[in-house]
């Protein structure tokens, strides 16, 4: 993934943020906030706001002022954010099914695998 993620100057954990607010945001329930950003992504929430921070100083990520709860920060992702999320998610998901595709006909089980794993 860094390879793939390099030319798009993110780690993977910008990636994961980006294109996880990217989809909270597809999903039309308003700007979420740091916390479920960071539920979502399954990361830290202090590492999330870390992250958050360096993207939005590069004016990849917007972060306003919970009107409910002054503690609190709503996200959205500026026009270049969501440009960049939805390039780099394009070239993530063209770099797995590269990948994955040695496993052929066996692929259906493996995901199978996997989750059965995770119940």
């Amino acid at each position: 993934m860094r390879v793939v993620l390099s030319p798009h100057d993110l780690t993977h954990v910008q990636f994961v943020l980006l294109a996880s607010l990217w989809w909270l945001e597809e999903r039309g329930d308003g700007p979420p906030s740091q916390a479920l950003l960071a539920a979502h992504a399954g990361t830290d929430e202090m590492m999330a706001s870390q992250v958050i921070r360096k993207l939005e100083a590069r004016e990849l990520v917007a972060r306003t002022r919970d009107p409910v709860d002054a503690r609190a920060r709503r996200l959205g992702l500026t026009p270049a954010g969501q440009a960049l999320a939805i390039g780099a998610l394009a070239d993530v998901e063209a770099a797995d099914q590269a990948y994955f595709a040695a496993l052929g006909a066996g692929l259906r089980d493996f995901r199978r695998a996997l989750e059965a794993l995770q119940e």
